[in-house]
C-alpha cells in the first residue's frame, strides 16, 4: 500500500470502495480513511468516594483507556487520519485537560487504589497520544514534511497555547525532558505559536487584575470605577468565592511556572510585557489580604488549611517565575558571554531597582534566591560594575527585610550554593509535606515566619553567633556525657564541627576526631579571657604628662587655673608686668663678659694657658701658613697704598681758582654718586631705554635683524610722496590679512568679481 520514503502528505493508497468492491486511490490523508469510533469524554474522579460513583468512574474511564490503547496501536497514516478528522477524539483530549485533576486539589489524590490505578492509566495513554501528535517523524519511512505537519496542527487547532500550557502542568513533572522536546518541535515547525503567545500574555495579565478587582483592590494602570466602594474585599465576599479565588490564583501561577520552566524560550516574550514588574506588584497586593483573610476568617478547618497551602504554594511559584524570568533573559547572557553584556547587566540591575519598592516580594524574593550571589557574579562576568548602585541594591533588601520583620537565617556573604539549597529547602519544606501527606498543615498558618524556620547550624558550613547562654547549654550537655574532657577541648571540637553536639560525641566516641583535635590535650581547661587594658593607661595624646594632666598627676596647681578673665588682674597689671625681662636678663649679660687683656702672673702657665684656651697648638695649621707666603708677591705700589683715601687739600690753604674747581669736580662727583643711588621708584623713561638697550644686545647676539623703519605716513597731500613712501604703503595694503582685519580687502574683491557688491 505504502512506498517507501514518501511522506504521508504526498502518499496515495489504493482501497475498496463501494458495494462492488471497485478500488480507489485516495491521499493517504483522507477523511474517509477515517474509523468510525466514538471517543468519551473525560470525567474527575468522585469527590466523596460513593462505591456507585466509584464504579461509574471506573466503568467510564475504561472506555477511554481501551480507545486510546487502541488508537496508539495505529499505524502512522491510520493515526493522522483519526487526528485529524475524529472530532469526538479532540473533544476526549480537551476534556482530560480541562478536567483531570491538579496536585493542589481537594480531589487530587484519591482514597481508592483502583481509582488511583485507572487514573495513572489514563493519564498515560493521553500523554503518548499527545507525545505522538506533537512528532513529525517517527522513523525514515513514516514521517510528515514539516512544512505539512505545522499547517496541519496548526490549521486543525491540534496544539494551541491554552493546551500547551495544559500539558507542562500535567505532565512537566516526571517528564519535563520529553515535554521541552514536545514543545520544542511545536514552536520549531509552526514560530506562529510565538505570535499565539505573545497574544496570551496580555490575557495572564488580565487574570491577575480580575483577582484584584474580586478582592476589592484598585489596579495602579485604571481608572476608579463608580461603584468601586460596593465591591466585596477578601475579609467580606463568601467563603466559597474566595476558596475559588485562592484556587484560580493557584492554579495560574501553577500553570505559567510549568510552561516558563519547560521552555525557556518563551521568558523573552513574557518580559517585552512587563510582565515581571505586575507580578510583583500583584504579589506585594495581594498576597497580604489573602493570607490575613485566610487566618481570620471563621473557615471549616480542613477548608482553611487547604487555602493557606494554595496561597502558600502561589507565593513560591510567583517568586520562582521571576527568578526564571531575570535568569533566562538576564544572567544567562551574562554567564554565556553574550555580545552585549552591559546592557544584560544594566536590564538586571534595572529590575532589581524596581524591586525595591516591593517590600514584601523583595524580602521573599531574596529568601529563595539571595541577590548578593547574583550581584557577586555580576562583578565577576562584569568587572566595570558599579559598586555604588550594587551597595544600594543591598542596602535596599536589608531595607526590605527589616519592614517585613523577618530575620535573616544566615549571614550575606555565604556562598550562592548554600543560599539557594538553603532557601529551597525553607521554602518547599512544609508545603511538600502538606501535598504529599495532607498533614501538619498548621505549621504554616504562622505566615511568612513559616518560611524562615530553618536549623542554627548545619554542615553546610554555615556560620552561627551563640549567645553565652547557648554556649554554656552545650558544654553541660557534652560534660554529662563525658566527663573527664575539659572545657577548653569541648570548645575547640564545638568549633570544628560548626556547634553541633552529637556530631562532637559521635566523633569523641567513635574516636573520628580531626587530626588537629587529637593533638590537643583532652583535659585543657578554658582559656582565660585576657582584660584587656584600660583605656586611660593605653591612650596617646600631645598633653601627656604636662602639668594640667589630671590623669598621671594627683596635685595640680590651682593657681594656674581660672575661669574666664583671671580675678584681680587688668590689662594695664599685665603690660606693667616685666617678670619676663628679669628672667632674660641673666642669659643677656653673660654675653657682656669679654676679655680683652690677658694679665700675667707668677702662676704655672699650664693652669694659665687652661683658663683662657691658649694651650691649643695645631702644627699643621702653622706648617700651611709657612710654606704659603701670603701676600709676599704681591704689588705694593705707591698709588695703591694711597687709593684709599685720595690726598686733599686743606681748605684753608687752596688759593680761590683752585678751590673753585674743586668745588665743581665734587659736584659732579655727586651728580655721579647720585645717579648710582637706588631710589624706589625709578624714572619711567630710563628704564624703557635701559629694557631698550638690552633687548637690542640680545637681538644681535642672536642675529636678528629688526625690520626697515616705514615710511607710510608721507608727506602732505598734494605734493607727492617718496618712491619709499608709495613702495611702504603698497606693502601694508597687500599684508593686512596678517593683522586683525581678518583679509577684509581680499574678500571685498572677492564679492565683488561675483557680482554681490555693485562696482
Amino acid at each position: 500500500m505504502a512506498c517507501a520514503k514518501v511522506p504521508l502528505d504526498e502518499l496515495h493508497v489504493t482501497q475498496p470502495f463501494g458495494p462492488q468492491g471497485k478500488e480507489r486511490t485516495l491521499p493517504a490523508l483522507h477523511p474517509d480513511r477515517k474509523e468510525e469510533r466514538c471517543f468519551l469524554t473525560f470525567k474527575p474522579p468522585p469527590e466523596d468516594g460513593t462505591p456507585a460513583l466509584v464504579e461509574e468512574f471506573l466503568e467510564h474511564a475504561q472506555f477511554i483507556s481501551e480507545d486510546l490503547e487502541w488508537l496508539l496501536a495505529l499505524p502512522h497514516d491510520k493515526f493522522w487520519c483519526q487526528v485529524v478528522f475524529d472530532e469526538s477524539l479532540q473533544r476526549c483530549l480537551d476534556s482530560y485537560l480541562r478536567h483531570a485533576p491538579r496536585s493542589l486539589d481537594p480531589s487530587g489524590i484519591s482514597s481508592s487504589p483502583a481509582v488511583a490505578d485507572m487514573q495513572r492509566n489514563v493519564h498515560r495513554s493521553v500523554f503518548m497520544v499527545f507525545l505522538r501528535m506533537a512528532t513529525h517523524k517517527e522513523s525514515k519511512e513514516n514521517f510528515i514534511t514539516p512544512a505539512v505537519f505545522a499547517e496541519i496542527i496548526y490549521n486543525n487547532y491540534l496544539f494551541d497555547i491554552p493546551k500547551i500550557l495544559d500539558l507542562c502542568v500535567l505532565f512537566g513533572k516526571g517528564n519535563s525532558q520529553l515535554v521541552h522536546k514536545m514543545i520544542e518541535n511545536i514552536f520549531t515547525q509552526q514560530p506562529s505559536y510565538y505570535g499565539d503567545l505573545d497574544e496570551t500574555v496580555p490575557s495572564i495579565i488580565q487574570v491577575f487584575d480580575s483577582i484584584l478587582q474580586k478582592c476589592g483592590i484598585q489596579s495602579g494602570d485604571q481608572p476608579l470605577k463608580l461603584n468601586a466602594n460596593k465591591c466585596l474585599t477578601a475579609m467580606t465576599m463568601p467563603e466559597e468565592d474566595l476558596a475559588d479565588l485562592v484556587l484560580y490564583m493557584c492554579d495560574t501561577c501553577t500553570t505559567v511556572h510549568s510552561f516558563l520552566d519547560i521552555f525557556p524560550e518563551a521568558c523573552s516574550t513574557f518580559k517585552q510585557h512587563n510582565f515581571l514588574n505586575r507580578l510583583s506588584s500583584f504579589y506585594e497586593t495581594v498576597v497580604p489580604d489573602l493570607e490575613k483573610a485566610v487566618k481570620k476568617r471563621n473557615f471549616n478547618k480542613s477548608l482553611q488549611e487547604n487555602m493557606w497551602r494554595q496561597v502558600s504554594h502561589s507565593r513560591k511559584k510567583m517568586v520562582e517565575i521571576a527568578h526564571l524570568l531575570l535568569q533566562h533573559s538576564c544572567l544567562q547572557p551574562i554567564l554565556e558571554g553574550s555580545e552585549n553584556v552591559a546592557s544584560f547587566v544594566e536590564d538586571l540591575l534595572q529590575n532589581f531597582t524596581a524591586f525595591l519598592q516591593e517590600k514584601r516580594f523583595l524580602a521573599d524574593y531574596d529568601e529563595q534566591f539571595p541577590i548578593v550571589d547574583d550581584i557577586s557574579l555580576l562583578q565577576q562576568a562584569f568587572p566595570l560594575l558599579d559598586d555604588t548602585r550594587t551597595s544600594y541594591l543591598l542596602q535596599g533588601v536589608e531595607s526590605a527585610w527589616e519592614f517585613v520583620g523577618k530575620k535573616r537565617s544566615f549571614p550575606s556573604a555565604i556562598s550562592s550554593a548554600n543560599h539557594s539549597a538553603g532557601a529551597k529547602s525553607k521554602t518547599g519544606r512544609d508545603l511538600e509535606a502538606s501535598q504529599q501527606e495532607g498533614a501538619g498543615v498548621r505549621e504554616e498558618l504562622r505566615g511568612a515566619e513559616a518560611m524562615t524556620d530553618t536549623p542554627r547550624m548545619g554542615d553546610n558550613g554555615a556560620v552561627c553567633t551563640l549567645s553565652a547562654g547557648e554556649l554554656e547549654s552545650l558544654l553541660t550537655h557534652i560534660r554529662e556525657l563525658l566527663p573527664d574532657l575539659g572545657d577548653g577541648f569541648i570548645l575547640a571540637c564545638l568549633e570544628e564541627y560548626g556547634y553541633s553536639s552529637e556530631l562532637v560525641i559521635n566523633n569523641i566516641l567513635e574516636d573520628k576526631l580531626s587530626p588537629s583535635l587529637d593533638k590537643l590535650d583532652r583535659a585543657m581547661a578554658r582559656p582565660v579571657k585576657k582584660e584587656l587594658p584600660p583605656v586611660l593607661s593605653t591612650r596617646s595624646n600631645v598633653f601627656n604628662d604636662d602639668e594640667f594632666d589630671v590623669f598621671n598627676r594627683d596635685r595640680l596647681d590651682m593657681s594656674r587655673i581660672w575661669k574666664g578673665r583671671r580675678q584681680g588682674e587688668s590689662v594695664r597689671a599685665t603690660l606693667d608686668d616685666k617678670q619676663h625681662i628679669e628672667e632674660q636678663r641673666e642669659r643677656y649679660q653673660a654675653y657682656q663678659t669679654v676679655v680683652d687683656e690677658i694679665p700675667i702672673t707668677n702662676e704655672p702657665s699650664g693652669d694659665r694657658d687652661d683658663a683662657f684656651g691658649l694651650d691649643d697648638y695645631d702644627d699643621e695649621y702653622d706648617d700651611t701658613y709657612e710654606i704659603n707666603q701670603i701676600g709676599a708677591n704681591d704689588l705694593d705700589e705707591e698709588d695703591e697704598l694711597l687709593n684709599r683715601r685720595p690726598f686733599t687739600i686743606p681748605q684753608v690753604l687752596r688759593t680761590a681758582k683752585k678751590a673753585q674747581v674743586e668745588e665743581d669736580e665734587g659736584e659732579e662727583e655727586d651728580t655721579n654718586d647720585a645717579v648710582k643711588k637706588d631710589y624706589f621708584v625709578q624714572d619711567p623713561a630710563v628704564l624703557r631705554e635701559r629694557a631698550e638697550a638690552r633687548r637690542a644686545a640680545m637681538q644681535s647676539r642672536k642675529g636678528y635683524r629688526p625690520p626697515p623703519a616705514s615710511h607710510v605716513v608721507g608727506g602732505p597731500r598734494g605734493r607727492g610722496q617718496a618712491q619709499e613712501t608709495v613702495l611702504d604703503r603698497r606693502r601694508k595694503e597687500a599684508n593686512k590679512s596678517r593683522g586683525a582685519n581678518h583679509g577684509r580687502r581680499t574678500m571685498a574683491d572677492r564679492k565683488r568679481n561675483k557680482g554681490m557688491i555693485p562696482s
